[in-house]
């Protein structure tokens, strides 16, 4: 079965101004995605989901131009083979780097979903895994920068759905996050856990001062107060609090992800499979991680097809923790634009998608409405 089409497609939707959400790197004002369809000499078909990358335009245009081009001709049962190929002519050399493997992400989940179709079953049961219930955190872009007792208030909401986690947002200043983590965890009290994620905009001199309120409050994990590449204030800000560090989202592929293993400062890792590489690559990550034990929470994207790829790993392997569940208030590409997630039970916790494939389901004309609409998802 040989690979004759690769097409993306760049899509966005607006936020309304009610639904717009503030956090560590602005305000949201749209949501992009590019997804990734694989056709093969046989007629079968399959979708994935490539991270936008705050340029969906430009993904798209790389992967239709040049990752295509590559792949083009292959076996698209060897996936390692496809991996390898895109990695060595792209990434490896001089080619887009992070850009290419978001691009190669897309396209090695559309190939996994292919391959479980053609088997006619669900990917999980094709990666060896099994069905269980995946404990999940309400995350998404949700939870930001509000008044303390509004954002306690979303807060409880989202308890009394059965979230037993949530994330907040943090980086508005110490004083303000302080604030907003003391009122949350007074209105919960013991009953959820608490994580927050400052979006890179933290400095050491705030991890700091915010250390000895997230340890009173008993936060799970800290993520992302620094960008990827900042490793130095990552050792640094492993040594200011017990707060476990996470980061992953921005690591791409296992080479980053061996060196946070060397580093040893980040012990929640979360990589994301529409910008890491793939399932494929997820997979090799996980199986690093495991050696060093430590556990994976996968960031999730924005359309059905990445979050069910991630229930889908999170169920193949031994080593999975949280499910990122997007509680965003609006997102057609969750809601409208694909279908086939479970939802949350009573438990606070989720399946991976019984159907073939990813399990999902794509409604093709919403699809051709939802052009890329240009400028920064972000302001």
């Amino acid at each position: 079965m040989r690979i004759t089409s690769v097409r993306a497609f760049p899509i966005s939707f607006a936020v309304p101004p009610a639904q717009q959400v503030s956090l560590g790197i602005g305000r949201s004002v749209k949501r992009d995605a590019v997804l990734v369809r694989v056709e093969t000499d046989s007629g079968a078909c399959g979708w994935g989901e490539a991270h936008a990358a705050r340029a969906p335009t430009a993904i798209a245009e790389l992967v239709n131009t040049t990752l295509a081009d590559l792949v083009t001709g292959l076996d698209a049962e060897d996936i390692d083979a496809v991996w390898a190929r895109v990695y060595r002519m792209q990434r490896a050399s001089h080619g887009a780097g992070a850009a290419a493997v978001i691009g190669l992400s897309g396209i090695d989940l559309a190939l996994w979903d292919l391959k479980a179709r053609g088997a006619g079953l669900p990917l999980w049961r094709l990666l060896g895994g099994r069905s269980r219930a995946i404990a999940a955190y309400a995350g998404g872009i949700s939870l930001g920068f509000q008044a303390p007792d509004a954002l306690a208030e979303e807060a409880a909401g989202f308890l009394a759905q059965g979230y037993r986690a949530l994330k907040l947002r943090i980086g508005d200043g110490v004083a303000n996050d302080r604030a907003r983590i003391e009122a949350v965890r007074a209105r919960l009290g013991d009953e959820a856990e608490i994580l927050v994620d400052a979006n890179t905009a933290y400095t050491l001199a705030d991890v700091e001062a915010i250390a000895p309120v997230l340890e009173a409050c008993r936060v799970g994990w800290l993520e992302e107060p620094f960008p990827a590449h900042a490793w130095r204030d990552y050792q640094a800000a492993a040594r200011l609090t017990s707060v476990p560090l996470a980061a992953g989202e921005n690591h791409y592929t296992r080479f980053d992800f061996e060196r946070v293993l060397t580093d040893g400062a980040i012990r929640v890792w979360q990589p994301d499979l529409s910008k890491t590489g793939g399932l494929t690559e997820a997979l090799r990550i996980a199986r690093l991680a495991a050696g060093a034990g430590i556990v994976i929470h996968p960031h999730t994207s924005v359309t059905g097809l990445n979050m069910a790829a991630s229930l889908h790993f999170l169920s193949s392997i031994d080593n999975g923790g949280y499910y990122e569940a997007d509680v965003t208030a609006y997102n057609p590409f969750r809601d409208r634009l694909t279908r086939g997630l479970c939802a949350l039970d009573a438990h606070g916790t989720m399946h991976a998608p019984d159907g073939i494939g990813l399990g999902i389901d794509l409604d093709v004309e919403l699809l051709d409405a939802s052009r890329a609409i240009p400028g920064p998802g972000y302001v």
